[in-house]
């Protein structure tokens, strides 16, 4: 590759980085800065006087910390509920022939384009029917109402890429549906499923609609609404515990990415083929 060709390839890669940093690096600044230099500073574009006070108050001054605890049951609650749910529903309409399977999987994933807007009135008056509303268990199943379509989606391209010779020979052997569905196609479908995991708990850590509108207390708040209610108050915004808690609401999800991002990209790559 010649030195034009790397500069084509190359800038647009670096400004493109930049562009996706820039609001990272701006809440650090934000979240490091005190009062006075947040309000007073001779350039906004660094520290001068480094300090913590904001992630000290955010977390001894607000309910940040149950905030984060409740974030984090309602992803992982939610995740399990429709990985679960999504893997068995994949299963049945990819290995068990019926009549009208493709178009049930089409019509899966077109009930996902749906807009939540347009779902938490008629999810309203049945969580007030049912009596879960301000309870923050309710958010698991709700937030499965949407994660459940494009998992089932995902895992219906990726289940489409393994070898049906395998089950034929589980068949063969005398092994049960139950049993082939757990201890043959589970195993070879852990990258769709860590990939579908990853979309689930990035999608319920983030969500912020059904939050808001189903949890009243301040108690069962999640981040997302915990900042946006308690820290910004008519035109009064707390910039420094907002970016902190904003920082620190990114970690979960960046760890999970870090982790796992091979088998999300496997995963996604073999959802794709179909």
């Amino acid at each position: 590759m010649d030195r034009r060709a790397g500069w084509r390839l190359w800038l647009p890669l670096g400004l493109m980085l930049l562009f996706l940093l820039l609001p990272f690096y701006w809440m650090v600044l934000t979240s490091l800065k005190d009062r006075t230099e947040l309000l007073n500073t001779p350039n906004p574009w660094w520290v001068f006087h480094p300090s913590i006070n904001s992630f000290v108050d955010l977390l001894t001054q607000t309910q940040y910390p149950r905030w984060f605890l409740n974030t984090l049951y309602v992803s992982v609650g939610a995740t399990a509920l429709s990985i679960v749910v999504s893997y068995c529903a994949a299963f049945a309409i990819v290995r068990l022939k019926f009549k009208g399977a493709r178009a049930l999987s089409t019509a899966i994933f077109f009930s996902y384009v749906v807009p939540p807007a347009i779902l938490f009135i008629p999810l309203a008056e049945v969580l007030v029917k049912l009596g879960w509303f301000n309870h923050l268990w309710a958010l698991i199943p709700i937030y499965a109402t949407f994660l459940v379509p494009f998992c089932t989606w995902l895992l219906i391209g990726f289940l489409r890429s393994i070898p049906r010779e395998l089950e034929e020979a589980a068949l063969v052997d005398g092994a049960s549906w139950p049993r082939i569905m757990i201890k043959v196609i589970l195993p070879l479908s852990v990258p769709g499923l860590i990939s579908a995991t990853i979309f689930s708990f990035t999608l319920s850590w983030n969500e912020y609609l059904y939050a808001l509108i189903y949890m009243f207390s301040s108690d069962n708040k999640t981040i997302t609404v915990g900042l946006t209610t308690e820290l910004m108050r008519g035109d009064v915004f707390q910039w420094g515990q907002l970016m902190a808690g904003s920082l620190l609401g990114t970690l979960p999800v960046v760890l999970v990415y870090f982790f796992f991002v091979e088998y999300y990209v496997a995963g996604m790559s073999g959802a794709l083929k179909d």
